[in-house]
């Protein structure tokens, strides 16, 4: 038989990056429902990168506004490969590629 509450409970996994001179982030996977409400969605790229992070940073967890704040502080390219280990984690990789084929195909 299924066990139902396994089947419910949280199971996602984490992983680490570190950023050279700041220390060592940790995250995790987006849940489904989390994903749902990001991936493929119309907003501006700074804003899904807002979302992402906030929803996936456990360690330091951050809200929104926080990492604006980060995204105004940082070089241009600290934060997306911390958003691509994250979008692997979840599993995200090929459905973001899929959405993309489907935008731009013709």
């Amino acid at each position: 038989d299924m066990d139902k509450d396994l089947l419910l409970k949280a199971r996602l996994p984490e992983g680490e990056h570190d950023i050279p001179g700041v220390g060592t982030v940790r995250f995790r996977a987006l849940t489904r429902g989390e994903a749902l409400e990001i991936v493929g969605k119309e907003m501006p790229y700074a804003e899904m990168e807002r979302r992402l992070l906030s929803a996936a940073l456990v360690d330091p967890k951050l809200t929104e506004d926080e990492v604006r704040a980060w995204q105004d502080a940082a070089p241009a390219g600290e934060l997306e490969p911390i958003c691509d280990a994250i979008q692997k984690l979840s599993g995200l990789e090929e459905a973001a590629a899929k959405g993309a084929y489907q935008r731009f195909r013709g």
